[in-house]
């Protein structure tokens, strides 16, 4: 499955193209090629950038002169591009809006005049067992459709980890073609989805659905853009006949409680949190729409889905949701705002977009914040091989840290260097003080070096050795010597 770029293979097997799409001379399209240039920063020496890649895809026109993608598709861009198809034409285009969590993200083009040749798209829904168009480009700068017919809706997961939105899964013959990395899908000449992920062997696309850009669209005209709201619960199933009984969910009771579900968590200082609900209560309505067992509810377009939708689609950040939560032998309502829990709010945010890692260099110890752009230098399977004290830092994130904390910091490394001699094989340690202060945020770090205690710094560690000791002068002293010796820009950030 497609979760990250393209490669731009060969187009095989022409004949399961349909062209009816075809533009006719001097038909106006309703898409661009869209060029964007992408450099992402190497988390284990965030003192540089990774090589240069390019991206190309199609662009979905929409009214106001604006241009939907995907936001895979402009993380960490340097430049975006826009190209007339059929003429060649290019502007260059900025960033308008994103969001990498619902994975769209609205282009502007610098001329304000590109756009006026193209037709907008309007939105269109689809249901399961309908057809739709996934658009892509001849060599000749032509439209060219493939078809796709819709399986399933539901409540999958988006590129970012940790999130999850509708989307539709589409069965279609599609190839990979140059321009093929965000496709609009359409459905009667309009907008139905954005491709998101396509498995040639399977023969499966997945596409952010109409909803979720709707949604999207009127946030970001109603600014400044939020985002989708949460509540900040987790939730277990209650199938098991006994965990019923024991939670007082008895079908055959007068109250007729047959759905629920368990609230496992209540996460500290977000929205259900702060209303009061409590861990062990069992949700079982959101505004009026039962819960069942599974965590579903009947939705009167896409049948049973996740009650997560219910949440972050049919509300906006600052909406009130009615919860109806059984508590004890009694079933009661509250009242939750909700709002949009931000990467930069978890303590290991979960992607660092747009912007350079932080990072400080102490005598040669690399001291940074943990984030999971860092956990995924150990490849696709990080989980199981990077450092298993920092991915239980990740996964466990909410258990482990109650405590205000906002960050992270751990020692990744260690550059090898007369004050380090003995040290150059430790590496992936989270550093609890420094001097003294106990490392809640990187602002703690740089505030921290500055207050050696005795003309030493001390640094503390979760785990062994527990404690290291610098000289504070020699330490200033060794900064240049390290930026020459291993070519240093700078030795913070």
């Amino acid at each position: 499955m497609r979760t990250a770029r393209f490669l731009l293979l060969p187009a095989l097997c022409l004949g399961l193209l349909q062209p009816a799409l075809a533009a006719k001379p001097g038909k106006p399209l309703s898409v661009v090629r869209v060029n964007v240039t992408c450099q992402t920063y190497d988390f284990v020496r965030p003192w540089t950038k990774k090589t240069p890649f390019t991206l190309r895809g199609l662009g979905a026109v929409l009214a106001g002169n604006r241009v939907l993608v995907t936001g895979e598709m402009v993380m960490d861009a340097t430049y975006v591009e826009l190209e007339k198809p059929q003429t060649g034409e290019k502007t260059a285009a900025t960033v308008e809006c994103v969001d990498y969590e619902a994975n769209l993200a609205l282009l502007k083009p610098s001329d304000a005049r590109f756009l006026d040749e193209t037709r907008p798209l309007s939105l269109t829904p689809a249901t399961v067992g309908q057809r739709l168009a996934i658009w892509q480009l001849e060599a000749t700068g032509d439209l060219a459709a493939t078809d796709g017919l819709v399986t399933a809706i539901e409540v999958g997961r988006y590129p970012m980890d940790d999130t999850a939105f509708l989307l539709y899964r589409l069965s279609s013959p599609l190839q990979v073609r140059d321009s093929s990395y965000t496709l609009p899908i359409v459905r009667e000449g309009r907008l139905a989805g954005l491709l998101m992920r396509q498995d040639s062997r399977t023969q499966t696309v997945e596409a952010v659905p109409q909803p979720i850009i709707e949604h999207f669209l009127k946030a970001a005209a109603a600014g400044p853009y939020r985002g989708f709201p949460s509540a900040g619960m987790t939730f277990s199933r209650t199938r098991d006949p006994q965990f019923r009984r024991y939670l007082g969910l008895n079908g055959n009771s007068k109250d007729k409680l047959t759905g629920g579900v368990y609230v496992a968590t209540v996460l500290k200082g977000r929205p259900a949190d702060r209303a009061g609900v409590k861990a062990g209560d069992v949700l079982l309505a959101i505004d009026g729409v039962a819960i069942d067992q599974d965590g579903n509810y009947n939705d009167p377009q896409y049948g049973r889905i996740a009650l997560t939708h219910l949440i972050s689609v049919r509300h906006a950040d600052g909406d009130a949701a009615k919860l109806k939560l059984l508590r004890g032998a009694s079933v009661i309502e509250v009242p939750v705002t909700l709002n949009h829990h931000r990467a930069d709010d978890h303590v290991v945010p979960p992607y660092v977009a747009d912007r350079a890692p932080r990072f400080q260099i102490l005598g040669g110890l690399i001291l940074l914040e943990l984030s999971k752009p860092y956990l995924k230098e150990w490849g696709r399977e990080w989980w199981k091989d990077a450092p298993l004290r920092l991915v239980c830092c990740d996964r466990f994130q909410t258990e482990l840290f109650q405590d205000g904390r906002r960050r992270v910091i751990i020692l990744s490394q260690i550059l090898p260097s007369p004050l380090t001699i003995g040290y150059e094989d430790l590496r992936y340690q989270v550093v609890t003080k420094l001097n003294g202060v106990e490392l809640k945020s990187f602002d703690d770090v740089t505030a921290a070096i500055k207050k050696p205690l005795n003309g030493f710094h001390k640094i503390e560690l979760q785990d062994d050795p527990k404690e290291i000791y610098l000289d504070a002068a020699q330490a200033a002293a060794a900064e240049a010597p390290l930026m020459k010796l291993y070519g240093l820009p700078a030795i913070s950030r």
